[in-house]
């Protein structure tokens, strides 16, 4: 092993073209490499050309990143795409087509118990 491959930093850009579709792609990229270096080494414009990369967020690790972000070995470059529906309203959605009733911690209740428990 050379010098050099040792220190290359071994980072992997994932994304999620669609619903269930995941894409990662392993990289070897010099020391002092950031967020846009690993995403232009990357290339998901040719590899998700349905995927509009300004539209989308970037995390590293599970956290919101910016692109002058510098890199660590073994990183993970997340391409969030946005969402499509607000969790809070598709939860309340949902709620009020099931009831009450339906939803929660009471729906399991034993037969012939107090409500709320």
């Amino acid at each position: 092993m050379s010098v050099a491959a040792a220190s290359a930093l071994h980072v992997t850009v994932a994304c999620a073209p669609g619903p269930r579709q995941v894409l990662e792609i392993a990289l070897e990229l010099p020391p002092g490499s950031c967020v846009r270096d690993a995403l232009a080494a990357a290339d998901l414009a040719r590899a998700c050309p349905e995927l509009d990369l300004d539209a989308c967020t970037v995390a590293v690790g599970g956290r919101k990143a910016g692109p002058e972000q510098p890199l660590r070995e073994h990183d993970r470059v997340e391409v969030l795409r946005p969402l499509v529906v607000d969790p809070k309203v598709a939860r309340r959605e949902r709620f009020s087509r099931q009831g009450a009733r339906t939803a929660g911690l009471f729906a399991k209740r034993r037969p012939g118990a107090k409500p709320g428990y």
